[in-house]
């Protein structure tokens, strides 16, 4: 007997039709049944979306970091969805045409295809579904548990962990209901412009679904090193064009910069994806800005751009933090103009 631990991504289609699957355990164990596994899984251009990623918990590590991943596009999405819908009162019907609009372009995939989907859907008396569907979204744990092991690996994913705080808040129906009545009047600013969004969306959720993908990867890198898999993240992106929740058209590109640097930390450091996030980055400023003139939350476009903003900073203010540190516990700071360990009365 051998063990194989398998993460499954797919749903109600992977399971007629095909799932991306993520194979841990020892390549001796996978081997004996790759066959199987192959003739099962879904097809990327005839390519099985299946493969061993690493030992021991390597499938259902990389299956959970998938989900928390998956949290942040949902919660971007619904995001976009919110600010169309309650920021400018468009019909769902228009949003719908939208959403399908981009899923001809470089961020289509399967959520962006399945939400044209459902906000074109009327039930038989012409009623738009969605607006009666139950806005406390519920969540299995996974997004948690994502958050929760980049914590400990000490690995920044605050897209996802913006998602997985956007749904547990949705929970709190009562107490939102209670507090809205005590909220201001939405003012709307004279700079949010309905036609310029519309068009800028895209490229924000572009750039947003890259930085999600970044975070995603980069703690499946570090989790790597830590636990020993030998994940190839080359192989993990590869396997998740076609069958998985997260597929999209942005994957190609992603398997595309790690067959040139197997060993790059994080997505960002690529060429060719730092360059379009360049291109992108006026979108998504311009985007992530409209929210609040609305009064609607942006959790995840917010934390997208500051986690950009953050990696491209040359310097961050945890030097006052470092400050403040050993002021108030003397835990010592590290200078830039000499080797070792300091510690300052800060004039006390």
């Amino acid at each position: 007997f051998g063990f194989l631990g398998l993460g499954v991504s797919g749903g109600e289609s992977g399971a007629r039709h095909g799932p991306a699957m993520m194979a841990g355990g020892t390549e001796q164990n996978y081997g004996r049944v790759r066959e199987i596994l192959e003739a099962i899984a879904a097809k990327y251009q005839g390519e099985p979306c299946v493969a061993h990623v690493g030992s021991g918990a390597a499938g259902h590590y990389v299956k959970t970091v998938h989900n928390g991943i998956e949290y942040g596009m949902m919660q971007l999405i619904a995001e976009a969805y919110d600010l169309f819908r309650r920021g400018f009162d468009w019909e769902h019907e228009r949003i719908g045409d939208l959403f399908a609009q981009w899923n001809e372009g470089p961020i289509g995939g399967f959520l962006i295809e399945i939400t044209a989907q459902i906000l074109r859907y009327r039930e038989e008396d012409g009623t738009v579904l969605v607006d009666l569907v139950s806005d406390k979204a519920k969540a299995k744990g996974t997004g948690k548990w994502t958050s929760q092991d980049a914590l400990d690996l000490g690995v920044p994913v605050p897209t996802i962990d913006a998602a997985v705080s956007a749904r547990i808040l949705s929970a709190y129906k009562s107490e939102r209901l209670a507090v809205s009545a005590d909220a201001p009047l939405r003012v709307d600013e004279p700079s949010v412009d309905e036609a310029s969004l519309a068009e800028r969306m895209e490229g924000a959720l572009h750039a947003s679904f890259l930085t999600v993908y970044a975070q995603g990867l980069a703690q499946i890198a570090a989790a790597s090193q830590e636990y020993g898999f030998d994940t190839d993240l080359e192989t993990v992106a590869r396997i998740w064009r076609a069958g998985c929740i997260v597929r999209s058209r942005l994957l190609e590109p992603i398997r595309e910069a790690y067959a040139k640097k197997p060993e790059m930390s994080n997505l960002l450091l690529d060429p060719s994806i730092s360059a379009t996030l360049k291109d992108l980055d006026a979108s998504l400023r311009e985007v992530a800005a409209a929210f609040p003139a609305k009064r609607i939350p942006a959790p995840c476009f917010s934390a997208s751009l500051a986690y950009l903003d953050g990696y491209r900073s040359v310097r961050l203010p945890a030097n006052l933090i470092q400050a403040q540190r050993d002021l108030f516990g003397a835990h010592t700071f590290e200078r830039l103009d000499r080797e070792g360990a300091f510690h300052s009365e800060w004039g006390l």
